[in-house]
């Protein structure tokens, strides 16, 4: 007498149910392990409506800040424009510095979309878009820079071992007692000082040096991440048959350590874009940054005294850069859950 269930008993309604189930679980298993661990990460980004969203807005942003000539072109609103027909700002502003046309106290004007910069006559929009460009230029040069040093520092201070890892970790250790404001405050005066005689060398040095200031205070929390990665994979089967059979040092850190760190790396590439933004906007806004270049944070500084006058002035860059910076974060977030293989999204 058999007691496992018939045919015709898994075929009724509960047991069909419990067939197909099992069924599609085995389709979906099936599937999963056929394809890498990056793919199923893309797959969960593709499918999550937040990052899908954001990560739309950040192109849009990106675009208008790579089109920012075509687009000050197009409107004829380029803030270094020589024309011999276009009005002096003495003609475009009141008493008092007050654009004498559009917003705040006139009707809106295509000609200047988001109105002029009161006391010099240069266009909101035009400025925007600038500060737009440089902010992003700052922070992807910063975070490929930084993402460069993180790795390379964090895998030599992860695989070696005694005085190597000792100095590495204290050098780390060292930059990230370091106070970034402190840091800042300090070396702006001396390139300003240095490079003063020249607005065109002044603009290029600070740029330089700001995103020089970004890296070397930026690195750190990469490289601790890489060590303590490398720490537990060095002991691995895999890296112990390289170094059984000989493999160079520099191939085991680059063709077998580092592939399997792409997902930290990844994630941390896509939190520190956002922070690097939000810091060159701080460091302008507070003096410290760029001076000479259309700048997100050099437009709020110039702002602050407008405000009761002309709110828009100040809220323009100040929403860009909230949004940008909201994007930048919710996609990483969206980017380090979907290469964590313990979330169920």
């Amino acid at each position: 007498m058999s007691s496992g269930l018939s045919v015709d008993e898994l075929d009724g309604p509960e047991g069909g149910g419990e067939a197909e189930r099992m069924a599609d679980e085995t389709q979906k298993t099936s599937q999963v392990a056929g394809r890498s661990p990056t793919r199923i990460a893309l797959s969960r980004l593709a499918k999550d409506k937040v990052a899908v969203v954001c990560t739309g807005i950040l192109l849009l942003l990106v675009l208008l800040a790579v089109m920012a000539p075509f687009i000050c072109d197009w409107l004829n609103i380029y803030p270094d424009q020589k024309d011999p027909n276009a009005p002096t700002p003495s003609e475009m502003l009141e008493t008092g510095g007050i654009p004498s046309f559009g917003p705040p106290n006139y009707p809106f004007t295509w000609d200047h979309p988001l109105g002029i910069e009161p006391a010099s006559g240069r266009d909101n929009l035009a400025l925007l878009l600038y500060g737009l460009r440089t902010s992003l230029t700052v922070a992807v040069a910063a975070t490929v820079a930084s993402v460069i040093v993180g790795v390379t520092l964090g895998l030599l201070a992860g695989y070696a071992k005694g005085v190597v890892d000792a100095v590495l970790s204290f050098v780390i250790d060292f930059f990230l007692s370091f106070p970034f404001i402190l840091g800042a405050l300090a070396l702006a005066p001396i390139i300003t000082s240095r490079f003063g005689g020249d607005q065109d060398t002044l603009r290029r040095a600070e740029l330089y040096s700001l995103v020089g200031i970004l890296v070397l205070f930026g690195w750190m929390g990469l490289a601790r991440l890489i060590r303590g990665q490398v720490l537990s994979l060095r002991e691995r089967e895999f890296v112990q048959a390289a170094q059984v059979i000989g493999v160079p040092t520099w191939q085991i850190l680059f063709k077998e350590l580092l592939p399997n760190l792409v997902a930290p790396i990844v994630v941390a590439v896509s939190l520190s874009v956002p922070a690097y933004v939000a810091a060159e906007a701080g460091l302008s806004y507070l003096g410290i940054g760029l001076t000479e270049s259309p700048s997100l944070g050099k437009t709020v500084d110039s702002a602050t005294v407008w405000f009761q006058r002309y709110p828009l002035y100040l809220w323009a860059p100040v929403v860009t850069i909230m949004i940008m910076v909201i994007a930048l974060n919710l996609v990483g977030d969206s980017i380090r859950d979907a290469f964590d293989p313990k979330t169920r999204r």
